[in-house]
Order: C-alpha cells, then structure tokens, then sequence
C-alpha cells in the first residue's frame, strides 16, 4: 500500500463513503422509494442522486483547483454542501 499516499485527509474521505454508502444502503432496505422525476427531467432514487452529487462535487473541486490555483478550499467546499443538498431536494 506504499503506492497511495495515505494520511488522515485520505482516511476521512474513504471513512465518508463508506458511511454514505452504509447509511444509503440501510435506506433502501427499511425506507424503500419510488423513483421521482425533477430538474435532471429524468427518474431518480436516493442513489442516483448521491451519485451525481459526488461526481458534480468532484467536477467542483477540480474547476476550483483549475482556476484558483487551490489556495482556500473551504469556498469550494461551501459550494459543494449547497450543491447536494439542491440535488437531493430538487433533483
């Protein structure tokens, strides 16, 4: 594992998808959904709304790092809270 530079910031990440993950799955098992339609125009669960939150939040991070040079992430990350919470309520 000497290829992947592990330390704490690596750690929280994987430990926060692991628990997204754990916590969607438990979902689905004792609060089953009906997939409804909103803004994407096209039917969506629980699921496929965690999905396109981390990949839009990926994209976030990487414009952000693109045209900022990476200095002060905390905005970046500011947008991507209000970026999920509008893809679980609109989406």
């Amino acid at each position: 594992m000497g290829w992947m530079a592990w330390n704490w910031y690596t750690a929280t990440f994987f430990l926060v998808i692991a628990l997204l993950l754990t916590v969607m799955t438990l979902l689905a098992i004792y609060r089953p959904e009906v997939p409804r339609r909103g803004i994407l125009r096209f039917p969506t669960t629980r699921g496929d709304r965690l999905f396109v939150s981390l990949i839009g939040t990926a994209f976030i991070y990487i414009f952000w790092i693109r045209f900022t040079g990476g200095i002060m992430m905390w905005p970046a990350a500011i947008l991507s809270v209000i970026y999920c919470a509008a893809m679980f309520r609109f989406a």
